[in-house]
């Protein structure tokens, strides 16, 4: 069965005409860079005070400046939604983590098993600390941020670590009730870097 046999959710996708204007700009925005609407933006628009809120929060935390590098941040997105099972977002935060670090296998290792992948002792530091927000934040204590400035990460980039960890837990929940599918493009980019 082909992938355009498959709803890409369970729940009613508006059609573009019939969604706010600030919505629709934002997504045909996305069209326009992308060349394809990700299926989250459609399937999120269902409900459209959340879709706002959901888009602020990962622009708040993935679009920023800082000490975490735009591709670690997608590590941590890999990492902690293979541990969550959410196809979706491995898939597609796996296409936009090989395209930002310019390297065709790294999400497939950090998806799997990040703790032998190619990717520096720092990294597999910060990738520590975000599953264990991901699957125990109750255990998260003063050792690990000791381990992570011993890595040469600052408070803030503990909190950049865990917010992204658990605002990726939200959403690998809500892809995976939703039944969110993944876009065909998604699994081919970046796969022919490095």
């Amino acid at each position: 069965m082909s992938a355009a046999a498959h709803p890409i959710s369970r729940f009613p996708v508006p059609d573009l005409a019939d969604m706010s204007d600030d919505i629709r700009e934002r997504i045909l925005a996305v069209e326009e860079k992308a060349g394809f609407i990700p299926n989250v933006f459609l399937v999120l628009a269902h409900r459209p005070d959340e879709f706002r809120a959901f888009f602020a929060y990962h622009d708040a935390l993935m679009e920023k400046p800082g000490n975490l590098t735009k591709a670690e941040r997608e590590m941590i997105v890999v990492a902690t939604s293979g541990l969550n099972q959410c196809q979706y977002c491995v898939v597609a935060h796996g296409a936009i983590l090989r395209i930002r670090a310019k390297d065709g296998l790294v999400a497939d290792q950090v998806a799997t098993n990040y703790r032998k992948a190619d990717i520096t002792d720092r990294q597999k530091a910060m990738l520590d600390f975000a599953v264990k927000v991901s699957a125990e934040a109750y255990g998260v204590g003063d050792a690990d941020f000791e381990r992570l400035k011993a890595h040469g990460f600052s408070e803030d980039d503990a909190w950049d670590i865990a917010a992204i960890a658990a605002f990726f837990g939200l959403s690998n929940r809500m892809a995976n009730v939703t039944n969110m599918r993944p876009n065909a493009e998604f699994y081919t980019m970046g796969r022919d870097i490095g």
